[in-house]
């Protein structure tokens, strides 16, 4: 991947790639497509980051940008300096934001290319001084970014990389809207011009087949036991009445241990500060986490969790994805999620990069709506199921709301969002756009029991899965 490249790796001091990165990187280079499905902790970011990188070194910045600097086209309104990002990488949330920011820097160290970050919360003023300082490859959130596109100070003219993270929840409806403008009704080059990647841990159906609108004769690449959730995880659930369930939280940490690093998570914004005040009376070192915190208290909160000073975290969903605290020891679901895939990225906190992890969810019939969804990610899983589980589950299934309810966002194909859709909305196209098949056309071949590998020149217009070892890490 080149000198810089290589350099900043070894920096790093990673050793061997990870499935995901061995199989992505390639695919990256050859300049394709693709969408990512791969468990939470198995090293994303890096797969998309390092060959995204690697070109723009070797490409360098190319000939539009240049032009637009010697005829001045880079200056936005009032003359104020307008910054042309190569590669724009969009994510959900700030704390993610700021974590790929990171990467980006690391993997950048010693090399012309410039990483900026963009997320709401924060001054503005701020964010524009270090733009102006340069921009090669932007890292932001919807939100801010179409703020400074509206203050001329970015264009997307020039944008030949387009990174999508978490990009099931960057297309869920809240999020939409803003990538579309972003992408479609702006200056960004078009798809097929550009290359656009998107990566998650879970890919329902019905948002694969929202992610072919940016997306141009793809590959769907599936790594591992995908949008189901790692075995190095030991998941537990235990049915707790709504008015147990904090003396049984206490039972649980006391178990774990103060020092352990332990993640909770609540539904709503008021339920985590009535149980952080809780926790803190009953004597617990515990900070939280959610939208209405300002930028800086959720950075100060994250940086007392990691360092140990505050062991307990209550957290929203707004902790559930993406970030990456290696000793996380213990997460517990004080409220479950109303859908299985926000279940899978919450567990996915803990038991990263092959550590091993608990999971300990706190279920009643409020519940009930992802009863058949749970019990089939502990059967995949090989985890202990209860016997309340199982019990609930064939009443639903005998009632028919497994099919309508029990499946949350989730067609019954199965696979827990991992499956390409393609491969099922009938016809030899496989329901791609452009007649492309999934079915082998080409000369497809097994590889790793998984999926099939369709491809006349390596790489395909198809569905390459990879369904090997599931203990990578142990293995290696």
């Amino acid at each position: 991947m080149g000198e810089i490249v290589m350099d900043n790796i070894n920096l790093t001091k990673y050793t061997l790639p990870t499935p995901v990165q061995k199989h992505a990187i390639p695919i990256i280079k050859k300049k394709r497509d693709l969408m990512a499905c791969a468990q939470t902790g198995s090293g994303k970011t890096a797969a998309f980051l390092l060959p995204m990188l690697s070109r723009m070194y070797t490409d360098g910045p190319g000939a539009a940008l240049q032009a637009a600097k010697n005829t001045g086209h880079e200056h936005g309104k009032y003359g104020r300096r307008k910054q042309y990002p190569l590669a724009l990488v969009l994510a959900p949330t700030r704390e993610l934001a700021m974590q790929i920011y990171d990467e980006a820097r690391k993997f950048s160290y010693r090399s012309k290319v410039r990483p900026c970050v963009l997320y709401g919360g924060t001054d503005v003023g701020q964010q524009i001084r270090e733009l102006e300082r340069g921009c090669h490859l932007l890292v932001a959130t919807p939100g801010r970014l179409l703020d400074m596109m509206e203050r001329g100070r970015i264009g997307l003219d020039y944008c030949n990389y387009l990174v999508l993270d978490e990009a099931d929840r960057m297309l869920d409806m809240g999020f939409e809207p803003q990538i579309r403008r972003i992408v479609e009704q702006d200056t960004m080059p078009r798809k097929g011009t550009r290359q656009t990647m998107m990566f998650s841990a879970t890919f329902p159906n019905e948002i694969q087949s929202l992610a072919r609108d940016f997306l141009e004769d793809y590959i769907f690449l599936a790594v591992g036991r995908v949008g189901s959730t790692s075995e190095n995880i030991t998941q537990k659930v235990e049915y707790v009445r709504d008015n147990d369930k904090r003396s049984y939280l206490l039972d649980l940490l006391n178990a774990t241990g103060k020092d352990s690093l332990t993640l909770v998570f609540v539904e709503t914004k008021k339920g985590a500060d009535s149980l952080e005040e809780f926790l803190y009376k009953a004597g617990y070192n515990c900070t939280s986490i959610h939208g209405d915190r300002s930028q800086r208290d959720r950075e100060a909160a994250l940086g007392e969790f990691r360092s140990g000073r505050c062991p307990i975290l209550v957290a929203t969903a707004v902790a559930a994805r993406g970030l990456d605290i290696s000793n996380v020891k213990h997460v517990i679901n004080f409220d479950l999620p109303n859908d299985i895939e926000e279940y899978v990225h919450r567990i996915g906190r803990t038991g990263r990069v092959g550590n091993l992890g608990q999971a300990t969810s706190l279920f009643n019939e409020k519940n009930s709506n992802i009863t058949k969804d749970l019990l089939d990610i502990l059967v995949e899983a090989k985890q202990e199921v209860p016997q309340f589980l199982e019990s609930m589950a064939y009443e639903h299934q005998h009632k028919g709301s497994s099919s309508t309810r029990g499946r949350s966002k989730r067609s019954s194909g199965g696979g827990f969002g991992a499956r390409d859709y393609r491969q099922t909305s009938g016809g030899g196209s496989g329901g791609g756009r452009g007649g492309r098949s999934t079915s082998g056309h080409g000369g497809s071949r097994g590889f790793g029991g998984g999926g099939n590998y369709s491809s006349h020149d390596g790489y395909g217009g198809g569905n390459y899965s990879h369904s090997g070892s599931t203990d990578w890490w142990s293995n290696n």
